[in-house]
């Protein structure tokens, strides 16, 4: 489905304030802490910021990107994400993360991610979020119970 479908859908279904539009930036900006290193480092192999925390934060940043465009009502899940992490951080470094909005299709964003330190390129990838209505989400786990 084209961006444009996307954008009307949205729209018509009255799930966000105003349409996303392709190019919408978020960004988060940390430094690196024992917490997000990995748990396997020892006095060969270093501490290292861990795949599953630059995950989070790029994820965060995604929904920096979107979070202004909804009612207080809405949420975003993410529903995919795929990164590549090409180059170690440690600990006491600044990590830039970016997400790009490069397609908007119905309820579902896609971004293109990248994160760089003060040094490289860190990471790349892309994730796709969901917006969902807050209480509906709500309504569906509370059956798990």
């Amino acid at each position: 489905m084209g961006l444009m479908i996307g954008l009307r859908k949205l729209a018509v279904c009255n799930l966000v304030k105003s349409p996303i539009q392709k190019g919408t930036m978020g960004e988060l900006t940390f430094t690196v802490t024992e917490q997000h290193v990995i748990d396997f480092a020892d006095e060969i192999m270093p501490a290292v910021l861990s795949t599953p925390w630059l995950v989070w934060f790029l994820e965060h940043a995604a929904r920096n990107a979107v979070l202004p465009f909804l009612d207080a009502s809405e949420s975003t899940v993410g529903v995919n994400v795929n990164v590549d992490h090409v180059a170690p951080t440690i600990i006491g470094i600044e990590v830039k993360c970016e997400a790009k909005v490069i397609l908007v299709d119905d309820t579902e964003i896609f971004f293109s991610l990248r994160a760089w330190d003060d040094k490289e390129l860190i990471a790349k990838g892309t994730h796709k979020l969901r917006v969902i209505e807050k209480a509906r989400l709500r309504r569906r786990v509370d059956k798990k119970f």
